[in-house]
């Protein structure tokens, strides 16, 4: 299995899956153009992916999901939730598969395991790709670490997880107490200490660990990676998902 992120944080989200037999995105936060130019960088025709999937409705995750459908064609899998305040903004979708937060989902023979999130989008979820063995998760905007996580964690061989914030940069930041509030509640984001913890905790043996979703103002990338790697220490392997930039193309193997 390959994956590589396209880009990740509050300014756009996409995630590049590749397994035996299918191409997959997760997440339409960046426009088609961005989409396809970053593709290309690793050889990758964005005409040639299976399918998009929505994590949820916020415009980050789902804004140019219209365009990935009428541009290149792509079939949009979405929950019946999200497609409900999301669809004014997105337009005609030519291929629109809905879905239930909890449902198994295939794309020939990669299966893609959707788990419900506490995070404050409608009907969020997180995935899980299954493929020859191998478990890949993408769990950004989880809102808080909700009762059976640490089972689904414990189960992957690699892992994107969000990393959002500093506790500290936060609370001396310019945002204002409403939305520090929803920064750090049960339906906002996990910070740096939790990110880490949390796979301390249950999956301390991952081939690769891609922290993700990292704020702009409450967050720097080596805070995040200095956060990670004292708890973690030195024998995971640990990388970023960037803001800006694609990734490196990762190997589940």
């Amino acid at each position: 299995m390959l994956t590589c992120s396209l880009q990740s944080g509050s300014c756009g989200n996409c995630i590049y899956v590749e397994t035996a037999d299918a191409q997959l995105l997760f997440d339409a936060g960046i426009s088609g153009r961005t989409a396809q130019e970053r593709l290309a960088q690793f050889d990758r025709d964005i005409r040639d992916v299976d399918a998009l999937f929505i994590s949820h409705n916020h415009s980050d995750h789902v804004n140019s999901a219209g365009v990935y459908s009428r541009k290149f064609s792509l079939p949009v899998y979405i929950t019946s939730g999200s497609w409900r305040l999301a669809r004014k903004r997105l337009g005609t979708i030519k291929s629109l598969q809905l879905f239930s937060p909890g449902q198994t989902l295939t794309i020939n023979q990669t299966k893609i395991v959707t788990v419900p999130t506490a995070h404050d989008g409608v009907e969020g979820v997180a995935f899980i790709i299954q493929r020859d063995g191998k478990s890949l998760g993408i769990f950004t905007d989880l809102g808080h670490r909700f009762e059976g996580l640490d089972n689904w964690i414990a189960e992957l061989d690699a892992l994107y997880l969000e990393s959002n914030y500093d506790p500290d940069l936060l609370d001396q930041g310019d945002y204002p107490p409403w939305l520090k509030k929803r920064v750090t509640g049960s339906a906002g984001h996990l910070s740096n200490f939790e990110a880490a913890q949390l796979v301390k905790d249950c999956a301390d043996n991952l081939q690769f660990l891609v922290l993700s979703h990292l704020s702009e103002n409450n967050n720097v990338p080596e805070l995040a990676l200095t956060t990670a790697r004292q708890v973690l220490g030195s024998e995971m392997n640990i990388a970023l998902a960037h803001r800006n930039q694609p990734s490196e193309m990762f190997v589940v193997s």
